[in-house]
């Protein structure tokens, strides 16, 4: 059966430009969005071969639901400039690359994508829809499938249902109950959609909640009937149109042959020069020079082969598990990973573990397939595939984890070592780390490795939220589904070898910074390895003595400050301080105290306005001054609740993305450590 394969374009843009980095061109152009928007049209022509196809976009202007409700979208922020300079040479890439590219003035692209679809299923066309818009569910039918390039998730029937907990059918009902906060649409005030869920399951469909609104108790029920009134323009809003005006029919949406020289004129506009190579027909060199001048040609320096997720392996057997090992024994290099069910290494135990080796043997071939795999070892829900027992599988990786032979690389490693450690493990032969190799090169962007990916391979990773959800919502890795948990984890694997590919003929171009990621990195990585599975030993005698001395030093301070003030006060209040300090000792006032308060020191109205000497006069300014800051870190500790002064410790586990050799002690940003 033919197909029509539909692109939701503002969905992408959107998408796009906050997923990478503001990439520009030498001349400063913006380039991060139409590199993203034009990657994931290629994997999505790569993957789904149609007869028609289209990419659709939103015009400029209201729409018809701007008329029915004033509000519609009203929340919405205007469109940042770096954006709207990225959508004109978009649309001429995608047209010279062969795209229809439809905008209808009046109508979103959401209505004219449901149109189309509706139009092909007339016409006995099966449609795939790729966007990452939740409102189109309500299209999925047995001929029409949501695809999203950036999650790899595709959703038919059973998919919508299993996601939302509705069928596509009644997705609107959902939506008009839970409302849309990104267009604007309120829904029942404290109904969210496990509310919803619940209600259409009882009683099968929005009228139906309705005609039983008296029924349901509580303040949810009262919200409902509040909301009643709005609930028929609720429903029209989030409604796909299917039938607005188009001026042109599916079979005129035949993809057109590639315009190469407009193509070429653009790529080199906006510095796409992999991308001008392959149109040329040129072979990627094996090594580089040296370093890119910007961000756009790092990533089109190293054109890298979109990952075949389709081909990972989940290792579920001990004949697969041996199969393998023997490519592992074989390979120069292997790409490792772990998931696990804690952030602190300490604590975290395996969940499973991916593995990724070049197919024609790791070297700077760049263009090789990539094999990799992910082994489930503590995937625990109902209806789970029975799993490889964990102590018979470690047993048998145990002899190539622990062998220093055997090359290995990572992103983020140590948290890795603590993992394996903590199952007795001792993980030998880190020879390469991406996140170090990133550290070195460009310590001033981030090395989570969905940055590094997009970064250095123009590649849109599956993100942790995609597989395991946000908030409240969020579960452990261990329930996750083994078959999406092994796309991500060989993904990560996968990519973290590619990375490796492009970062490391940039260190071997750069000898000084070879040696610092050499020399001081890598092994500062096994200095902190070792303090943190160990501790430091700390001399409680001499700590004593250092404590005993401080306290002697800060009871003397006190009693040299009430003696200069000349009468006793409460060291520890701000508001005695101010008194002693800026009215009876003459100091000038207007500054801000250790906790960023101003405080009360009305210079003007104190000794120094009577005529007496100034502060900074005064023979004692010395000790004064000593005693203020003093006093103003003792009000800034003993003014917190439960404060008690404590050492810096060691706390691994934190900030892994930018640690790479230095302790850092702010909370971790990403649940994975790798990403």
């Amino acid at each position: 059966m033919p197909t029509l394969l539909l692109v939701d374009g503002s969905s992408y843009l959107y998408r796009a430009f906050h997923a990478l980095p503001d990439l520009r061109t030498s001349a400063g152009q913006p380039t991060g969005a139409i590199r993203g928007v034009l990657s994931m049209l290629r994997v999505l022509e790569a993957d789904y071969k149609s007869d028609f196809r289209a990419v659709v976009f939103d015009a400029k202007g209201k729409t018809f639901r701007d008329d029915w409700y004033p509000e519609y979208k009203a929340n919405r922020p205007s469109m940042p400039e770096e954006l709207v300079a990225q959508i004109e040479p978009l649309h001429s890439c995608i047209r010279a690359a062969g795209w229809p590219l439809l905008m209808v003035d009046g109508v979103e692209a959401d209505d004219v994508i449901g149109t189309l679809s509706r139009q092909a299923a007339a016409a006995g066309i099966d449609c795939v829809i790729s966007t990452g818009d939740k409102d189109l569910a309500q299209l999925v039918n047995p001929h029409v499938m949501l695809v999203n390039t950036m999650s790899n998730e595709v959703l038919d029937e059973a998919g919508v249902k299993t996601k939302f907990g509705v069928p596509p059918g009644r997705i609107v009902d959902y939506l008009a109950l839970i409302g849309d906060p990104v267009d604007n649409v309120p829904g029942v005030s404290k109904v969210g959609p496990k509310t919803a869920v619940k209600w259409l399951e009882s009683w099968g469909s929005l009228d139906e909640i309705v005609a039983h609104a008296a029924e349901i108790g509580g303040a949810v029920g009262e919200n409902l009937r509040k909301h009643l009134d709005f609930l028929p323009l609720g429903v029209k809003l989030v409604t796909v149109d299917c039938n607005v005006p188009l001026g042109q029919s599916v079979t005129e949406l035949a993809p057109l042959a590639p315009d190469t020289a407009r193509l070429a004129e653009l790529y080199a506009r906006l510095e796409f020069k992999g991308w001008m190579r392959e149109l040329s027909g040129e072979k990627p060199a094996a090594t580089r020079a040296r370093r890119p001048v910007s961000q756009a040609q790092a990533m089109e320096a190293a054109p890298t082969v979109e990952p075949d997720r389709g081909a990972y392996e989940c290792i579920l057997d001990a004949a697969q598990l041996d199969n393998w090992l023997a490519r592992l024994d074989a390979a120069p290099l292997v790409s490792l990973d772990t998931e696990t069910t804690d952030l602190d290494p300490l604590q975290a135990r395996l969940v499973g573990i991916s593995f990724a080796i070049e197919g024609a043997g790791l070297g700077t071939n760049l263009g090789a397939k990539v094999l990799a795999a992910y082994l489930p070892l503590g995937h625990g829900y109902a209806g789970a595939p029975t799993q490889l027992p964990m102590a018979e599988a470690l047993a048998k990786l145990k002899p190539w984890l622990e062998s220093a032979r055997h090359s290995k690389l990572g992103q983020h490693l140590k948290y890795d070592r603590h993992v394996f450690a903590n199952h007795g493990v001792h993980l030998a032969g880190i020879v390469e780390d991406t996140l170090l190799q990133s550290y070195v090169l460009e310590s001033d962007k981030p090395h989570d490795l969905g940055s590094l990916a997009a970064r250095h391979c123009g590649l849109a990773t599956i993100s942790y939220d995609a597989v395991t959800g946000k908030g409240a919502n969020r579960i452990s890795f261990a329930q996750v589904d083994v078959a999406r948990a092994a796309e991500y984890a060989a993904e990560d694997a996968d990519v973290t070898l590619r990375v490796h590919q492009v970062l490391r003929p940039q260190l071997a171009a750069e000898p000084q910074l070879e040696s610092l990621y050499r020399d001081l990195e890598l092994p500062v990585a096994e200095v902190l390895f070792r303090i943190e599975r160990n501790g430091v030993l700390i001399d409680a005698a001499t700590l004593a003595q250092q404590s005993d001395e401080l306290g002697r030093k800060i009871m003397a301070l006190e009693a040299e400050a009430q003696q200069l003030a000349g009468q006793p006060f409460n060291l520890n209040s701000p508001k005695q301080l101010a008194e002693i300090l800026f009215n009876q000792q003459g100091h000038a006032g207007g500054e801000e105290d250790a906790l960023g308060r101003t405080l009360d020191r009305r210079g003007s109205a104190g000794k120094a306005g009577r005529g007496l000497p100034a502060a900074e006069e005064d023979p004692r300014a010395p000790q004064l001054r000593q005693a203020e800051e003093y006093l103003h870190r003792q009000a800034a500790e003993n003014d917190q609740p439960g404060h008690r002064p404590r050492p810096y410790q060691l706390r691994p586990g934190r900030r892994r993305d930018r640690e790479a050799g230095i302790l850092r002690s702010e909370p971790a940003e990403h649940p994975d450590p790798h990403h």
